[in-house]
């Protein structure tokens, strides 16, 4: 119902304006970066997501056919047990890892600031402002987090970046301490 109708809209909204791409948003800025893992990120939560509501719906059809609550309590607890992993603790452990993983990047020259695109725990898209002064890089490489901006995580392929003075900027390594050629004259 209501996922479809917000799919619909945008895909009108995209096909009235022929001229832009569907990431184009002037109000972000122009698009720095593009991450190509966010398909699927969305496949693999989308995927644990329907599983787990699937697990929740056979879950009493299962018991009542394997008379499993005849049984030992001990054997319905371990059962319980299994499923409730499998039913919500894949899927909270998947947007944990997920949460920041940037799936488009603007930026804003004349403010100074970026706008990052990351998936929200119902598969939605989240957009989160922040200044290149936010921008912290952890002390020891963390394995899904290349900076934070503010206190969020986000995680970025410098690769992907079709200009890698955007990732410079990003970081902040463009405003090294080093002396600038200038300042020798």
């Amino acid at each position: 119902g209501f996922i479809f109708q917000v799919a619909s809209f945008q895909g009108v909204a995209v096909r009235s304006v022929s001229t832009s791409s569907p990431h184009d948003h002037p109000e972000h800025g122009r698009l720095v970066y593009k991450g190509n893992l966010a398909k699927t990120v969305l496949g693999v939560k989308f995927f644990s997501y329907s599983t787990s509501i699937f697990n929740l719906f056979m879950m009493p059809y299962i018991m009542l056919k394997s008379g499993i609550g005849v049984e030992s309590l001990l054997v319905q607890a371990a059962f319980y047990g299994l499923i409730g992993i499998f039913t919500f603790v894949t899927p909270v452990t998947l947007h944990l890892l997920t949460k920041g993983y940037v799936i488009r990047l603007y930026y804003k020259d004349e403010v100074d600031t970026y706008t990052a695109i990351t998936y929200n725990a119902i598969l939605a898209e989240k957009a989160t402002v922040f200044h290149q002064k936010d921008v912290k890089i952890p002390d020891i490489t963390k394995m899904f987090t290349t900076f934070y901006a503010k206190t969020k995580s986000m995680l970025v392929n410098p690769t992907l970046f079709p200009n890698p003075q955007d990732y410079n900027h990003l970081m902040g390594y463009d405003k090294s301490s080093f002396f600038k050629f200038e300042d020798l004259e």
